[in-house]
């Protein structure tokens, strides 16, 4: 079948403009800031060993100092290799949070088992061993710390119009405005959507706002060259089989074009999917739980042991904040809020109380706030909460009855926001994926600014954890939540 798009080759050799430079200067610019903080990290475990008076680090004979010089020399270029190795340098890797830091740590660990190894080949070869693990331990921290601040800088140059990956998306259907929405919701994702490219919506037409229709497929190839397109997503479910085919035979060798195809079971994706193999036959495969085995294991005794450590810790304090909650209004101390959990199972989920009992007859007196309750689920100026109850969701005090619920299995320290089965409908099409991990007191929500954010931006922060639902960002979300509680953001 013959292509209805002008060859793809010619014309988009010519879009590489502004950004392939940039790319190859931020790469640059991360090679040496990576050599930089692996120097740095192998000079500081040169101190620790050598320089301090630490009684387990004492020797008399003066340090080698020009050898473990020449010996950091010789090591920074190999560690910037293994980082290659790993994958570090590949453009589509970069930022990746915990992922990113998880590579790091297994790259390190590589090259320090690397510099072990080569002792046995040489038996004059003698390196502290005292330094070589602080070498593993800081040149690991010291190269994730300088990743985590040019994070930061590269972030601050997209929020200014830099670094941007100009995408088009071709459709208009369900699944293409989902994606756009993902991708829109979400400035760290690096992308501009420039428009959509559809054969039924007209070229000016807004299925999204600010997002117009530019126009149709077979002007694809003049708007991927009038609008510096550097990438086309294609929503598998806005075209017919053979129009897919063409688009792939047109696109898909084309230089400094990326062509992807989405798959056509969004929700699905949010959950995970993996291809499998039945008789030589590639085929999808639900993952119904990000975590299985160990993982699962060790996550459910972070989750007993923290929340068993922490009613213990926090014990006095909240028989404290129950004396409060009684002497400040009339009503139980402890609050039930039916909730749903993991495949759709109802439980009581507890906080102290922080509203009047008649706070529903108090809220009827304000008939725009009840709408605005309907609609976010949250309001600002809550006029059922109590004076006390202010103080308690500031800090979120409130919540540390919850623990209870964790010590019980029917949450977790960190997961999606927990819902009442009258929310659940609010998720549409997420409902399912939502109820594939238990609910948390803490997650993406709570340090991205809580109540500030809308309720669709609460919805896409949930499906962004439960798509990358790990151990590792677990943590990084208990240590943030520090921050984000003390700040107060969204709390109310």
């Amino acid at each position: 079948m013959q292509s209805n798009f002008y060859p793809a080759r010619t014309i988009v050799s010519d879009v590489v403009d502004s950004r392939s430079l940039e790319k190859g200067l931020l790469l640059f610019a991360l090679t040496v800031l990576d050599a930089a903080m692996v120097g740095l990290g192998f000079w500081m475990a040169y101190l620790l060993r050598f320089e301090t008076n630490f009684r387990w680090f004492y020797q008399h004979e003066i340090p080698p100092t020009n050898f473990y010089r020449l010996l950091v020399f010789l090591l920074i270029p190999l560690w910037v290799v293994v980082f290659r190795l790993f994958g570090l340098y590949d453009f589509k890797n970069l930022f990746q949070g915990m992922r990113e830091y998880m590579q790091i740590f297994n790259a390190c660990t590589l090259g320090i088992m690397l510099v072990i190894v080569s002792t046995f080949f040489d038996p004059d070869l003698v390196i502290a061993r005292a330094w070589v693990v602080m070498s593993w331990l800081l040149v690991g921290f010291s190269v994730g710390a300088g990743r985590f601040i040019f994070r930061r800088l590269v972030q601050h140059l997209r929020r200014n119009g830099h670094l941007l990956t100009r995408v088009l998306i071709i459709g208009t259907d369900e699944e293409a405005q989902a994606i756009a929405q993902q991708l829109y919701g979400n400035p760290k994702a690096g992308v501009e959507i420039v428009g959509f490219v559809d054969e039924r919506q007209p070229a000016g037409s807004h299925p999204l706002p600010d997002v117009p229709v530019l126009g149709k497929l077979h002007a694809l190839s003049h708007l991927i060259e009038s609008h510096n397109v550097h990438e086309i997503i294609i929503s598998a479910t806005a075209l017919p089989r053979q129009k897919l085919l063409d688009l792939f035979q047109t696109f898909g060798m084309a230089d400094n074009l990326t062509i992807r195809l989405s798959s056509g079971l969004y929700e699905m994706m949010t959950t995970g999917v993996e291809v499998q193999e039945l008789g030589n036959v590639p085929l999808l495969s639900v993952n119904k739980v990000r975590l299985t085995g160990s993982d699962l294991v060790l996550k459910n005794i972070i989750d007993f042991v923290a929340s068993l450590i922490g009613l213990l810790v926090a014990l006095p304090l909240m028989v404290i904040i129950g004396i409060a909650v009684r002497l400040d209004s009339p009503g139980p101390i402890i609050y039930k809020r039916r909730v749903v959990g993991v495949g759709g199972k109802r439980f009581d989920a507890y906080k102290f109380r922080t509203m009047y009992v008649d706070g529903d007859e108090r809220l009827a007196r304000y008939p725009e706030l009840v709408a605005e309750l309907e609609k976010n689920q949250k309001l600002k100026n809550d006029p059922r909460v109590t004076r006390l109850g202010k103080f308690l969701r500031r800090t979120s005090l409130d919540e540390l009855p919850q623990l209870f619920n964790v010590l019980r299995g029917q949450m977790s320290l960190v997961g999606p926001r927990m819902i009442t089965e009258k929310e659940r409908a609010l998720y549409g099409k997420w409902r399912t994926n939502l109820l594939t991990v238990k609910p948390g007191i803490t997650g993406l929500w709570q340090v991205s600014g809580r109540s500030d954010l809308s309720y669709d931006e609460r919805v896409r922060l949930d499906m962004h954890y439960i798509r990358n639902y790990s151990i590792w960002l677990d943590l990084y979300l208990l240590w943030q939540t520090v921050p984000a509680v003390l700040k107060k953001r969204g709390a109310y």
